[in-house]
């Protein structure tokens, strides 16, 4: 088991975007950070550092409360799906955010990449296909 990151390492874990896992802070800390697989330099320029998802585990655990031990009845695929109603596991959270800003993304590089022109205002066949699917993805997306 590794170390647990210094306090300095931790606000710049603290402080990164919820969504893009972007991180700020100086060079010294960032290589720390690179160094315990935390974070990773993206190789093209400006080179920025963003976190792996071991760090966004580590972040999204220290702002979690300590909760009393119980099993979530939640199965886990790992692949995204979009709350369309029933869920039990209807709470927010950052993981989420990005789960959905990712998906968000996707949907319209399909629709650029289907689309006439590389349009994206125009739904795709995948979303004709997938209604509810695509309308709950578009107002989770929206907020």
């Amino acid at each position: 088991m590794t170390r647990p990151p210094t306090a300095a390492q931790r606000r710049v874990l603290d402080a990164a975007d919820p969504v893009t896992g972007r991180l700020r802070g100086t060079e010294t800390q960032l290589a720390a950070l690179v160094k315990r697989g935390l974070a990773f330099r993206h190789p093209r320029p400006p080179h920025d550092h963003f976190l792996t998802p071991a760090g966004h585990r580590l972040r999204e655990e220290a702002s979690t409360p300590e909760e009393p031990a119980q099993a979530p009845a939640v199965r886990d695929s790992g692949v995204f799906a979009a709350r369309i109603g029933g869920e039990e596991d209807a709470e927010p959270g950052p993981a989420r955010a990005r789960e959905v800003h990712s998906a968000w993304q996707g949907l319209l590089e399909l629709r650029r990449m289907t689309g006439a022109g590389g349009a994206t205002d125009r739904p795709c066949g995948w979303e004709r296909a997938h209604l509810v699917q695509a309308a709950a993805l578009a107002l989770e997306a929206a907020g």
